[in-house]
């Protein structure tokens, strides 16, 4: 007994130790991936040009908050996370940070105190960031930016996960290699897949989350990658697959989404609407050329669905039979007259919702938040204008939203499952709660 009373004791010191090793010990910071000369600095414009490669102001910049003072709350399933300071400010941001702690945060997600990073910040992409994009970010937000105080709000989540230490376990799991391989020899492929799989993150939003809520796949060569999200209530479309949003899409169409927020087919919503005010529509020409061409090119080259010219939801929507199902009469009063009987809207203004990934997405969260809340295109330098399709859920209830996303889901040549008034009244719900 004896014995045992003294094997068991030593199991659990062991374990006691090896559980504060863990917590204790530093974590290794990765290496830079290539090296650079000491000396070596950004052209001009290098550096604010990575930074909106990699989106920064989108997620560190609060709503009516200083450019990139943080605390602009991001949702998550577990709860609200705030982003971070990332001002030269020595006492509430990263003006007291060595280039050796920018890298750290960006590849290894933690902070120069040993501090993790919650994944929020997507340093499972930026392990694929260069030095050369590296040095530059660190020289504009150190040298470019002008210093703002502003405390970080603590994260509200709930146990376990308020521990950051766990992240560690976590990270041994999700974050992949650091550093970029390429899938193609084509030089312009090669420049698309670093944008979507490095600095421009498209994988956060746009690849599905296993079991422990990290990317499914961070790589081109990995069928789940950009094969669909979703995020805040809206649908991030599969960009690639059977079922991908830009099917048929030429490069000129992806180009002029990103550089503008809409095409001849669709119009941006969600998220997505930061990713085209803050970063892409700065893209260069021949870097969204690159990115359009590799993301046409997962696509394989695929055409576009057949439709037919004329459906019987079109002639029902002509008709105007007062008869018709609660559906078609609510599409009539608040949806025809910019997105037409045809479902075909007007390019680059209003966009279609017959074959719409929004419409037809397996989820309908998309469509639903769409109806109850409205969405706006931002303004851009190619298009000034700001279109806004206005929130319905003022004058909709619950069971009328519903009829009326589900008419939508299955009318022209759409072909989805109803919507449901408790998959409204959730949302709603959640809507209003992040507003209180």
């Amino acid at each position: 007994m004896r014995n045992f009373i003294h094997i068991l004791f030593a199991a659990l010191l062991i374990t006691g130790l090896g559980f504060l090793a863990f917590i204790a010990v530093p974590v290794q910071r990765t290496e830079p991936q290539k090296a650079l000369a000491d000396d070596w600095r950004p052209e001009e414009g290098q550096g604010e040009y990575a930074m909106r490669l990699a989106d920064c102001a989108a997620c560190h910049t609060a709503p009516d908050g200083e450019l990139f003072a943080g605390n602009r709350p991001i949702e998550s399933p577990l709860g609200t996370i705030y982003s971070s300071n990332i001002t030269p400010d020595e006492a509430t941001g990263i003006g007291g940070w060595s280039l050796d702690d920018f890298r750290a945060a960006l590849y290894d997600g933690v902070r120069p105190d040993g501090t993790h990073l919650y994944p929020a910040m997507p340093y499972e992409n930026y392990r694929k960031l260069t030095e050369e994009d590296i040095r530059a970010l660190y020289h504009y937000f150190m040298e470019e930016l002008g210093p703002v105080e502003n405390r970080t709000l603590q994260a509200d989540l709930s146990f376990p996960f308020d521990q950051r230490w766990g992240l560690r376990a976590w990270k041994w799991v999700a974050l992949g290699d650091p550093g970029f391989v390429a899938d193609t020899d084509d030089p312009v492929l090669v420049r698309g897949e670093y944008l979507v799989e490095g600095p421009g993150h498209c994988g956060a939003c746009h690849t599905p989350r296993n079991n422990l809520m990290a990317e499914a796949a961070l790589e081109t060569s990995d069928e789940a990658f950009l094969s669909g999200g979703e995020i805040g209530g809206w649908t991030a479309p599969p960009l690639r697959g059977p079922d991908s949003a830009i099917r048929g899409w030429s490069v000129q169409d992806v180009a002029a989404i990103l550089a503008t927020g809409r095409n001849a087919h669709a119009a941006i919503n969600g998220e997505m609407q930061l990713v085209v005010r803050d970063s892409t529509q700065f893209m260069s020409h021949e870097d969204l050329q690159a990115l359009a061409a590799y993301l046409v090119n997962l696509n394989d080259g695929s055409t576009a669905p057949d439709r037919a010219e004329e459906t019987e939801t079109e002639a029902l929507l002509v008709s105007a039979d007062p008869d018709m199902p609660l559906g078609p009469r609510l599409y009539l009063d608040n949806c025809n007259a910019c997105h037409f009987a045809d479902g075909r809207g007007a390019d680059e203004v209003f966009p279609e919702l017959d074959g719409s990934s929004l419409v037809t997405a397996q989820s309908p969260t998309g469509l639903i938040s769409m109806i109850l809340a409205g969405s706006e295109l931002p303004s851009t330098a190619e298009r000034p204008s700001s279109l806004r399709m206005p929130g319905f859920g003022d004058r909709l209830s619950d069971e009328e939203v519903a009829e009326l996303a589900s008419f939508v889901r299955s009318a022209w040549n759409n072909g989805e499952p109803p919507v449901t008034p408790a998959q409204v009244a959730e949302l709603r719900r959640d809507a209003q709660a992040k507003r209180d």
